[in-house]
């Protein structure tokens, strides 16, 4: 059994996917120790409650530095004997430490087809742009904003009728079979 921790800063349809994917049978032999948030009110805690899961709320604010507030980070995974990091709509970029005790250990999903819309709103840049085509990219994290190795994407089109709300949905259902898909590749 893998012991994995998943990350989430929002409301965690990502994280549910995943759980939803353990539950069903399409992820074995993963095991997830916790949800980790950095946001005290994130709707992702609501979700986890629903998998009887134990949540680590961690906020920054309360401590003196990043490396701190890492290194507790850190205590909890130890302590849960984690070998894997799952970020899912987590909001925070990875520092030194925690990418250190888990180098090419730590995956992430973006709502874009990387190395394009780095960052913040990459489905309202992607909609912006004129671009007829987007997706989401699963990648290994490193130290910078959505720069990692790519694993895999998925893709959809950006239809001219569209609202930025309908693209952020189809967008969702495909990070949705695509990140338990690439999770069962990688960490079985």
């Amino acid at each position: 059994m893998t012991k994995i921790a998943i990350f989430a800063s929002g409301s965690g349809s990502n994280f549910e996917s995943i759980m939803n994917a353990i539950e069903e049978g399409k992820l074995q032999n993963i095991e997830v120790t916790a949800l980790y948030t950095d946001k005290a009110n994130a709707y992702c805690i609501e979700r986890a409650r629903k998998f009887n899961l134990d949540v680590h709320i961690n906020e920054l604010k309360n401590f003196d530095s990043k490396a701190d507030y890492e290194r507790k980070i850190i205590e909890w995974l130890t302590a849960e004997k984690v070998e894997w990091i799952i970020l899912a709509g987590y909001m925070k970029l990875i520092g030194e430490h925690i990418l250190n005790a888990y180098d090419r250990r730590i995956l992430n999903i973006h709502p874009s087809l990387l190395p394009k819309y780095k960052g913040k709103d990459a489905v309202g840049q992607a909609f912006e742009s004129g671009d007829t085509v987007t997706g989401s990219t699963v990648h290994y994290v490193d130290s910078g904003m959505d720069t990692g190795e790519i694993i895999e994407q998925g893709t959809c089109p950006i239809y001219k009728e569209d609202t930025k709300a309908q693209l952020e949905e189809r967008i969702k259902a495909i990070e949705h079979q695509l990140y338990p898909e690439v999770i069962s590749k990688i960490i079985q």
